[in-house]
Order: C-alpha cells, then sequence, then structure tokens
C-alpha cells in the first residue's frame, strides 16, 4: 500500500482570506482512495489552540469526516483512533515541543509505522512545524532565540526542512549556513504556499498553490552550498 507525505513550507487553509481550504488542501485530500475520508488535525505544535481546530473543522467539514488528535487532554482516546484515520494534518508551531509530547505519547513511533503498513493507505500532512517534522532535521525558531537548527525529526524522509523560506527573511541565510556547516543534512527550503509531495518515501512532485511559491534545493560542497529552485506545478 502506499504512504503519502505532503510538507508544506506554509500556507493551507490557515493562512488564506477567510481560513478556508486553499489548492494545497484540495490536493491533500486528492491523493486518498477512501470514498468517506477522515481527516484528522494534529495541532499539538500550537499546544492544541482552540481556535486554530475551529478554522480546521469550518474548512474540512463539509468536504470530509473530521477528528482531532489532542494531547492535552483525551490523549489516550484521540491516539487509539487513529488507525482509523486516512489523512493525518499536522499544523504549524513549536516543532520542539510537539517532537517532546509525540515521544512521550508514542506517536513517533505510530506515525514510522503506517510506513512500514502494507495493509492500508495514508496521507501525512503538515505545514511548517508539520511539515518539517517527517524530516530529519529543520530549522526552528522554537528556543525562542532567532532560528536555530533542531536536528531532530522523525526522519520519515531524508535530510532537512525549512518551512517559511521566502516569508521570515532569517530563514535562508540561516539555513544555507547550517547545511555549510553541517549542523542540518542537505535538504529543501520550501515557500509559503508551497509543497513537497512524497510517495513511500521518494519525491513524487512539487506543489503550490500560487504563483511563485517555489521550492529549492540546498546541497553542501566543496566550493559551498549550491541553491537549485526546483519547477513547482501551480494548482
Amino acid at each position: 500500500m502506499t504512504t503519502h507525505i505532503v510538507a508544506m513550507g506554509g500556507g493551507g487553509f490557515s493562512s488564506s482570506e477567510g481560513f478556508r481550504p486553499t489548492g494545497l488542501d484540495r490536493y491533500i485530500l486528492s491523493l486518498t482512495d477512501a470514498t468517506n475520508p477522515l481527516v484528522c488535525f494534529v495541532p499539538t505544535a500550537s499546544a492544541d489552540d482552540g481556535l486554530y481546530v475551529s478554522r480546521f473543522i469550518n474548512a474540512y467539514s463539509s468536504k470530509v469526516r473530521t477528528s482531532v488528535l489532542t494531547l492535552w487532554s483525551g490523549a489516550a482516546d484521540a491516539i487509539a483512533r487513529m488507525d482509523e484515520v486516512d489523512v493525518f494534518l499536522v499544523g504549524g508551531g513549536n516543532t520542539l515541543n510537539m517532537l517532546a509530547l509525540w515521544s512521550a505519547h508514542g506517536l513517533g513511533q505510530r506515525f514510522r509505522s503506517y510506513m512500514k503498513d502494507t495493509d492500508r493507505d495514508v496521507v501525512l500532512a503538515g505545514v511548517s512545524a508539520g511539515g518539517a517534522v517527517w524530516h530529519e532535521g529543520c530549522t526552528t525558531d522554537s528556543y525562542g532565540r532567532g532560528i536555530t537548527a533542531l536536528g531532530l525529526g522523525l526522519g520519515l524522509v531524508p535530510g532537512s526542512f525549512c518551512p517559511h523560506y521566502d516569508s521570515e527573511a532569517e530563514r535562508a541565510p540561516q539555513f544555507k549556513e547550517f547545511v555549510d556547516t553541517n549542523q542540518l543534512p542537505a535538504g529543501w527550503g520550501v515557500d509559503d504556499g508551497a509543497a513537497i509531495h512524497y510517495v513511500d518515501g521518494e519525491v513524487e512532485a512539487f506543489v503550490s498553490e500560487r504563483d511563485g511559491a517555489a521550492v529549492h534545493r540546498l546541497e553542501p560542497t566543496e566550493n559551498g552550498v549550491t541553491i537549485d529552485k526546483q519547477e513547482t506545478r501551480v494548482l
């Protein structure tokens, strides 16, 4: 069976006018073959923020069945229902805190098991922190002291991830420095509104919900870091 991962640098319903679903939201839903899919929002990185949850439900509930995986309360019941989910959508926020809570509750291992599950299809998607978490490492502001390198991640796909590559001035130069000094492995700088689509751990496509949103590949070489802009399909 197939595991899709969609890692967004930013964008989606939480950034749109009126918090309506965008091209990226619709793209994520198109990847599941379920007749009546269950989409589970995972707002751990925002401390299960109620307003964020409400915006997700308003954006998605008219199209699919929805659920929310909360860890600050009701964790056991939410985790018990994970195997029923067709699409997981992980929200943005504090990447470090999210990883710590996921580890404590065993979510990281659960998500890793889905990559090996030959009995079901699943879509693992996320924005910002929720896009970074599937990689080996990322840039983050989780420590509260500017943009730093975080060498943690689930490692479901190789390399590192930098969200908000075009919208936060520190992100691009800091990411380049982290790759150049081996604080992070080679990876992807992803603009707001752009995303990488992986199928079973391999890059399948680069997509975007607006003109100009791009994905950039950063690779260390003997002469410094090379940056290659990838061709992105506008949805």
